[in-house]
C-alpha cells in the first residue's frame, strides 16, 4: 500500500488567487477524437499553446504521468536486493499506481545496461544476491486496451515511458558530450550523444533482462503491437522526463527511420514525443532529420531548470551559422533541440517557493503543476484541472510551508516491510519480474528483414 494521494483529486487548500481577478481557461468543448492529430502536434500545434488549448492541457498532464509513474514505480533503495527494479508486476502496474482509469495496459517492460560508467543513473544494490548484475528497469511500453478509451481518443494509442534520474545535474557529468554516428540510416553525419546512443543500444548476452538492447526491445514491440491491431488506427507517443526525454526522443527517431510507424497497408502513423526537462540528444543534422520524418516534439521546460540547455553550450540551435560551424569547421560538439517548446516559470506560480535548489527546478510533478496553471504568455497563473498541489512535493520540498505539506512525502509503507507469521519484521520476496516476451526474436528479425529489403530499394 502507497502513502499518497487520488493522482487527481480537487485541491482542499485554498487557492492564494481565489479573490483576485483571474484569467478564465476557455474550454475547447471540440470531442478530442474528432481533433486528437491536432492535439498530437500535426500543426506543430500552432495557435494551441498560447493561449493553452484545454484538451492539449490534459494530454501534457497525462502523458507526464506516464512519465512520473516510470519514477514511482523505481527501487531506488541501494540496501534492496530488487535495487533497480520495478516494485510492481506488469499486470498490476497502473493499479498499484493509482491509474487504471487511464484505460491502458502494459504490453512489456523495458530494460538497459552500458558499457559506460553511469554511476548517478544505474542503481545498483549494496547486497551481493541481487536479481541482476547488468540490468536496470528503464520504463515500458503500454496500449490502450479500454474500449470506451479507444473512442475517446479516436485511435489506439501505443505509449512507450523511459525512466529519468533522480538525481540532478550529476548524470549528465557522467556522459561525455562526444557526438556518435546514430548507425541508424546510411547518413553518418547524423549524430547522437555517445551516452545515449550506448544506454539505447548495449546488450549483455549473460543477463535474461539485457540479451537484447532497449533498442531490440522498441522495435520488436512496436512491430508485434503493429500486428496485433492490424487494421486499427494507431498512434504512437512517446514520454519521458530529464534522460528519460533524451531516451524518448531518440526512440522515436528510430522508429521512423526506421520505417515501423506504417501500416500494412501503406498508412503513416503518428508519432509524437512528450518531453519533459529533456537536454540536447544529437546535432544539426539529427534534428533536420526528425523533422524531415515527421516527429513531433513538444518540449516542456522549467525557465530555471538548466539540463535543457546542455550539452551543447558552446554550439547549439541558438548559435548564429551552427549549420557553417557544424559541417565546415566539423565543430564536434555542435548540438540542437528538436520541436517546440512550452517554457514555463516556477515563480510565476504563488504556490511555490522562491528558491535558487537547482533540483526543484527539474522536478517533473513541479512541471506538471506548472502546467496546470498556465494560461498564457504573461495571463497570470490559474489551476485548470484540480490537480492536487500535494503532488508538488512527493520528491521535492518546493510547495510553500504555509500549505502544510511534508516534503519528499512518498514512500512505501513501512517502506516495503512486513510482519510475518512469527512476529518479525522481514522485506517479503517479490515475484519475479517479466522480462523479455518470447516472440520478442521473430518480431525483431521482421523488422530488420523490412529495412534490408528498404535499404535495397533505395540503392
Amino acid at each position: 500500500m502507497l502513502i499518497s494521494p487520488n493522482p487527481n483529486p480537487k485541491p482542499n487548500i485554498q487557492d492564494p488567487q481565489k479573490d483576485k481577478k483571474i484569467p478564465i481557461f476557455k474550454e475547447d468543448h471540440r470531442p478530442l477524437n474528432q481533433i486528437w492529430p491536432e492535439i498530437q502536434g500535426s500543426s506543430n500545434w500552432t495557435g494551441l499553446l498560447d493561449p493553452m488549448n484545454s484538451h492539449l492541457r490534459h494530454e501534457i498532464i497525462r502523458y507526464g504521468e506516464f512519465a512520473q509513474a516510470c519514477y514511482d514505480s523505481f527501487d531506488f533503495d541501494p540496501r534492496s536486493k530488487y535495487c533497480g527494479t520495478c516494485k510492481y508486476q506488469g499486470a498490476h502496474f497502473f493499479e498499484k499506481l493509482g491509474m487504471t482509469d487511464h484505460g491502458y495496459s502494459i504490453s512489456r517492460y523495458l530494460y538497459a545496461t552500458s558499457n559506460i560508467n553511469l554511476p548517478n543513473f544505474f542503481q545498483r544494490s549494496k547486497l551481493s544476491s541481487v536479481w541482476s548484475q547488468h540490468a536496470n528497469w528503464m520504463g515500458y511500453v503500454a496500449v490502450t486496451t479500454d474500449e470506451n478509451e479507444v473512442r475517446r481518443l479516436g485511435r489506439r494509442n501505443i505509449v512507450i515511458a523511459w525512466r529519468g534520474t533522480v538525481t540532478y545535474l550529476e548524470w549528465i557529468h557522467d556522459l561525455k558530450d562526444i557526438l556518435h554516428p546514430a548507425h541508424f540510416s546510411d547518413d553518418p553525419a547524423i549524430k547522437i550523444e555517445s551516452g545515449f546512443f550506448d544506454l539505447y543500444t548495449t546488450k549483455e548476452h549473460s543477463c535474461h533482462y539485457s540479451s537484447f538492447s532497449a533498442r531490440e526491445q522498441i522495435l520488436s514491440e512496436i512491430k508485434r503491437i503493429k500486428e496485433r491491431y492490424d487494421g486499427e488506427e494507431l498512434s504512437i507517443t512517446i514520454t519521458g522526463h530529464s534522460l528519460g526525454a533524451a531516451l524518448a526522443l531518440l526512440s522515436a527517431y528510430d522508429i521512423a527511420e526506421m520505417k515501423l510507424n506504417f501500416t500494412n497497408t501503406g498508412q503513416k502513423i503518428p508519432i509524437t514525443v512528450f518531453s519533459f526537462s529533456g537536454p540536447r540528444v544529437g546535432n544539426l543534422k539529427f534534428k533536420e532529420r526528425c523533422e524531415n520524418l515527421g516527429i513531433k516534439v513538444l518540449r516542456v521546460v522549467n525557465a530555471h531548470d538548466k539540463v535543457p540547455k546542455v550539452p551543447g553550450i558552446f554550439a547549439n540551435e541558438k548559435t548564429k551559422h551552427q549549420k557553417y560551424i557544424e559541417e565546415k569547421i566539423s565543430f564536434p560538439w555542435s548540438y540542437a533541440h528538436v520541436g517546440i517548446e512550452l517554457e514555463l516559470d516556477q515563480n510565476d506560480s504563488p504556490f511555490l517557493k522562491r528558491t535558487n535548489d537547482i533540483s526543484c527546478a527539474h522536478n517533473l510533478e513541479a512541471l506538471l503543476h506548472l502546467v496546470d496553471g498556465y494560461v498564457g504568455k504573461g495571463l497570470g497563473f490559474c489551476s485548470s484541472t484540480n490537480r492536487d498541489i500535494a503532488l508538488v512535493n512527493k520528491s521535492c520540498d518546493l510547495l510553500k510551508e504555509e500549505y502544510g505539506v511534508p516534503a519528499y512525502w512518498r514512500q512505501d509503507e513501512n517502506k516495503g516491510m512486513v510482519r510475518g507469521g512469527d512476529g518479525r519484521w522481514i522485506l517479503p520476496e517479490r515475484p519475479r519480474l517479466d522480462s523479455h516476451p518470447p516472440d520478442t526474436a521473430y518480431y525483431l528479425e521482421q523488422v530488420l528483414k523490412f529495412a534490408a529489403k528498404s535499404t535495397l530499394k533505395a540503392l
